[in-house]
């Protein structure tokens, strides 16, 4: 997409110059020059060649010490692509604004910024994290949890409905009224199965309607007894969110799959020449000398092309369900 394409879905440049100040607040920025540089051949006409990459690194609750790691992977690429590439750490909506302002061409997003990034900029997920410790390789579930010793059934193969019904007049707490696994996703399924309308209609069903701030908050909650279940994501039952003895106080009592893993999002205007330099540079991070770079980030072992629309796909039907906009 363009620039003038993008200033149309835009907001005004006063509410674009503060998402600047913001976006420069969030995090140091570092720049890493190669020895010699090359402008990429090929650039569409209407777009100015590319000579510096910027990538956007979202903060997470599992990742520590973020802007030297995000500096050794710019510095990484800066060697492969053979050109500056700067590395800046913020958020995900700071993250998405930027790639909508021309101020970063990469970003690691959710798939819900994923969605909002294709929206705004025209950009789109090119290739998603594996973790260890997901399901699905790179899919995870969404899961309901609640105390080991409570009267509420975990039933394998029951419905949704029949599963989730239990719920009613119970109290949950869920992770942020933002989260994917632990909101977004778990409302898409009690709408789905006809329990609830939409997200607006949970306390017609709930007893008790709560967000912990986070996964450790809403696993807390219930932990404490202060709600019945919780929603969150399935890496979330063990460090650094919770201890493994507390992990073993609770159970899950039903799950939801196929949640679409965070992934690597390239705006429009890079090239398409451009762009397979850039994934081919990332999926070098797979390699076991490189590997070390990409765990360090996220926990991630892995990089795996995927197709946007595909991937994508549950979340965008979850948010649709909830009445939540994209």
């Amino acid at each position: 997409m363009t620039r003038s394409k993008k200033g149309l879905l835009g907001v005004s440049a006063g509410l674009l110059a503060l998402a600047g100040l913001a976006f420069g607040s969030v995090g140091m920025r570092a720049i890493a020059n190669p020895t010699s540089t090359q402008k990429e051949p090929g650039l569409v006409a209407q777009n100015p060649p590319i000579t510096t990459l910027r990538i956007v690194l979202p903060s997470r609750s599992d990742s520590t010490d973020l802007q030297n790691k995000a500096n050794r992977l710019a510095a990484f690429l800066s060697a492969e692509l053979k050109m500056p590439v700067q590395a800046t750490v913020g958020d995900d909506t700071a993250a998405v604004e930027a790639l909508r302002a021309n101020r970063a061409e990469i970003s690691f997003l959710n798939s819900r910024g994923a969605i909002k990034a294709q929206k705004l900029a025209n950009a789109r997920m090119y290739l998603a994290e594996v973790r260890s410790n997901y399901s699905g390789r790179f899919t995870y579930r969404s899961i309901f949890v609640v105390p080991k010793d409570s009267p509420l059934k975990t039933q394998r193969g029951a419905s949704a409905r029949v599963a989730l019904g239990q719920l009613r007049g119970r109290r949950i707490a869920f992770t942020s009224p933002t989260s994917g696994s632990g909101f977004i996703v778990p409302v898409g399924e009690l709408v789905k199965s006809g329990l609830v309308p939409n997200r607006d209609r949970l306390g017609n069903f709930f007893g008790q309607v709560s967000y912990g701030g986070g996964y450790s908050g809403a696993l807390q909650a219930v932990l404490r007894g202060q709600a019945d279940v919780a929603a969150v994501s399935e890496y979330t039952l063990g460090a650094p969110y919770i201890t493994a003895e507390e992990a073993q106080r609770l159970r899950i009592l039903y799950s939801i799959s196929g949640v679409p893993a965070h992934g690597i999002v390239i705006d429009d205007r890079v090239s398409g020449q451009m762009r397979n330099r850039i994934i081919a540079a990332l999926l070098k991070l797979n390699q076991s000398k490189n590997n070390s770079l990409l765990r360090d980030l996220y926990n991630s072992t892995e990089l795996v092309p995927v197709n946007h629309d595909t991937h994508v796909k549950p979340m965008l039907e979850a948010l649709q369900r909830a009445g939540i906009e994209p």
